[in-house]
């Protein structure tokens, strides 16, 4: 069926439409907002993929799923067969169907893209994880035979998960260490339930224990027990630290110790990890949001989750402040689009410089300066350049501050001779991950700095190559191969 529409008729079919719960009943729930594509609308989708000889979509993936045949076997209507296609590469296929940025990689290299709207891979890896979560014929790849070696995973996120399935499926003992109460990382306890509902991470993690990985929680390793520790009388052949970049930055403007100012990744704990949004049934406040006015300062998806958040928590006004354009926004263009609908309320070329607050130490009010956009800087984006005399002050009880993470120092501190960058960032080869300490491997968020899920995930399957080159030539460094 997949050779029987010629190419030119494939360009004509349009983009199939995502469903998804109207704006004005989403903004007060914490339901999923789309709602997948049924069977139909997913072969349609899947007939506008010209199955291009060398395939750039794969090639633009960071965990290298193989596109095309799973999109053929959409069109075939074998869709158990197009999630065991993906989940050679992607250990997490329900999970980045939902949250991947699929426009800047593999959408982004759509041959189709170049006269009509890209493929909609994301939607559609969506649709068979989705389908074969239903059935409950998970297709789990088979393992090698027991290597009798013994892997540490420091950090249960996307990178650690990555590098766990493809660990295991190699044939060693993989045991993923998490310091809080629920698996996942930044998958529970950062991303809001209306985009990636908790349910899904924990059914992807139960693949994985049925896969034969380990989990263990509540084990800060730094604390609990050190990388020495488990390289020596825990008895692990190697480490993967995989413990993302957690720690939050701040504005550093007068007034941030104010009562009403949040991190953003305070507050999306609270909400999402802690079930904040279900308070009293779940006792762990947040600020009360309801009927007050609310400044998120930031441009990323994190920012934006955290203005949809307090939207739904029931701010008054919910006002999203960047210093930038829309256009330099590095947030999802589905995201924006998601919080306008929502009645987010953009304040562009805006950047606070103080937070105001009562004589009790209550904030009332965030100081602005307008902004606009000078010459590029070093990284090639255009500076935003103060307006003089262009000050104004918004009302706002509350404050939640998205403007990035750095690299929480705990494991490094413990960790005499692991070697890390001035930003305290842990320091591994690009190709095999392998750090300064023999044995000990690191990436995603860690290594890199805030970055995606899904690099994250290439990070953890780059890792999990290294890992088993070192434990089957017990060569340090190790040497890439090829």
């Amino acid at each position: 069926m997949s050779n029987t529409i010629p190419n030119k008729e494939r360009m004509k079919l349009p983009r199939q439409h995502m469903p998804e719960i109207a704006a004005d009943v989403r903004a007060r729930n914490f339901e999923e907002v789309n709602l997948g594509f049924e069977a139909n609308a997913a072969i349609i989708e899947s007939l506008r993929c010209l199955a291009c000889k060398t395939p750039t979509c794969t090639r633009s993936c960071p965990v290298g799923v193989d596109v095309k045949e799973f999109l053929a076997r959409i069109i075939d209507k074998d869709y158990l067969g197009a999630a065991a296609v993906i989940r050679r590469d992607n250990a997490l296929p329900a999970i980045t169907g939902r949250v991947c940025p699929q426009e800047d990689q593999c959408e982004g290299d759509c041959l189709v893209a170049k006269r009509n709207e890209s493929v909609a891979i994301g939607h559609l890896e969506r649709f068979v994880a989705d389908y074969e979560r239903k059935t409950g014929q998970i297709g789990i790849p088979e393992n090698a035979p027991s290597t009798a070696k013994k892997v540490a995973i420091v950090g249960s996120g996307p990178a650690g998960l990555s590098a766990a399935g493809d660990l295991v499926q190699q044939g060693h003992k993989v045991r993923v260490f998490e310091a809080l109460h629920e698996l996942g990382g930044v998958l529970v306890y950062g991303i809001p339930e209306f985009r990636l509902p908790k349910d899904i991470v924990r059914q992807e993690v139960d693949v994985l224990r049925k896969r034969g990985v380990e989990f263990e929680t509540n084990v800060i390793v730094g604390k609990t027990v050190t990388v020495d520790e488990l390289l020596g009388e825990e008895g692990y052949d190697a480490v993967f630290v995989a413990t993302g970049a957690g720690l939050p930055q701040f504005l550093g403007v007068p007034g941030e110790n104010l009562n009403g100012v949040y991190s953003a990744n305070e507050f999306l704990t609270r909400v999402n990890l802690m079930r904040a949004y279900r308070f009293p049934d779940y006792d762990e406040p947040v600020y009360d949001c309801r009927g007050k006015d609310v400044v998120v300062v930031g441009g990323g998806n994190t920012a934006m989750d955290a203005v949809r958040t307090a939207r739904r928590l029931g701010a008054r006004n919910a006002y999203l402040v960047y210093r930038r354009g829309e256009e330099e926004m590095p947030a999802r263009k589905e995201e924006v689009k998601h919080a306008k609908e929502e009645g987010i309320e953009f304040r562009m070329l805006t950047n606070p410089v103080e937070l105001i607050g009562d004589e009790r130490g209550w904030l009332t009010g965030v100081r602005c300066v307008r902004m606009e956009l000078g010459e590029p800087g070093a990284d090639g984006r255009r500076k935003p350049v103060p307006v003089a005399g262009s000050e104004f002050v918004i009302d706002a009880s509350l404050v939640i501050v998205a403007v990035g993470t750095s690299a929480n120092p705990l494991v490094q501190s413990t960790t005499p001779d692991l070697k890390t960058t001035k930003k305290n960032y842990i320091e591994a080869d690009p190709e095999t991950l392998r750090t300064s300490k023999k044995g000990v491997f690191a990436g995603g968020d860690i290594v890199t700095g805030g970055a995606t899920v899904i690099l994250a995930m290439g990070a953890g399957r780059k890792a999990a190559k290294g890992i088993g080159e070192y434990l089957s030539s017990g060569a340090w460094p190790l040497t890439v191969n090829g």
